[in-house]
Order: C-alpha cells, then structure tokens, then sequence
C-alpha cells in the first residue's frame, strides 16, 4: 500500500556519510520533532535527478528553510558512496541531507519502489516530494513520469510551505 497524507512514516534506516564514516540513520532520529522536506530520485547522477531536480533544491534550499523547514532530505537507491560523491559534486553537501537507501528498503515500505530493471537499474524509488513533520506525512507529491521533476519539484514545494 503506497504512502498517503496523514500517515506515519514508518521505521527505516537510511546511511548517510559523516566525517567518521557511513553511519546509519533511522526515520526517528531524522524525522522526530522536525519539519522535513524530503524528496526522493531515482538515482544519483541521472540525467533528470542530476541535471533537473536536485539542482531545484539546492537553489532554493534558503527559501524552503525560511518557511520552517528545519532539514532537506533527499533519498534514493544508491550507496552511501554514491550519494556522498553526488553530493559533493553538485554543491548540495551542508544544504541537503543525503539518504542513501541502498536496497531500497524505505522505497518498498511506503510502496514508492518502482522496476527499473528494464533499464538494468534493478530496484529504485519512484521520483516525488513529501512534507514531513514529526514523521507525519503532510503533503505528498509524486510523479507520473519518472523523467519529469515538476509536481515533486522546489517550486512545486515552495507553494505548498
């Protein structure tokens, strides 16, 4: 059953890179008592979550923030190594947390996984965007073409803040 507004997110754990290492990261420790947005691509270094929807928040990354937003979150189905060197490379490492949900556990559990494997991407996560506040959905927004970034866009979540 796929996520819905109103629900719970449910318990995951996420890697995210710390100076000492990947570290793991549980939906509590990230959601808990914060306002978040998170948005999810379906892979890093991909033309459209690479060249289109990161960028988006990356740039209006003290926007969103300045509506109450304590964290931006991205996630997506690589490795923590991956979405560290992703970070790094498009400037969003500091403005945005990034999630790596290796095996696409989290993508699963909220019934936002999609088949990629036409494309030898194996599984991934469905593009979209979500207000989260104390690990309660709030607004969700997701894709109908996973080569598309606009309902999941900044913009998009600009006018829902």
């Amino acid at each position: 059953m796929t996520i819905k507004v109103g629900d719970k997110l449910p318990q995951a754990t996420f890697r995210i890179m710390t100076a000492d290492g990947p570290a793991a990261r549980t939906t509590d420790e990230l959601f808990k008592g914060k306002k978040v947005v998170l948005f999810a691509v379906p892979g890093a270094f991909t033309p459209t979550c690479h060249r289109n929807h990161l960028p988006g928040y990356v740039g209006k990354a003290a926007e969103i923030k300045e509506k109450g937003v304590d964290a931006i979150m991205v996630t997506s189905t690589n490795d923590v190594f991956v979405m560290d060197a992703w970070s790094k490379a498009t400037g969003g490492a500091g403005v945005i947390e990034f999630l790596a949900d290796g095996n696409a556990d989290f993508a699963k559990e909220i019934g936002l996984s999609m088949d990629g494997s036409g494309f030898g991407l194996g599984t991934r996560s469905q593009r979209y965007s979500m207000i989260v506040e104390d690990g309660v959905v709030k607004a969700l927004n997701v894709e109908e073409a996973a080569g598309k970034a606009e309902a999941s866009g900044a913009e998009t979540m600009l006018g829902q803040l």
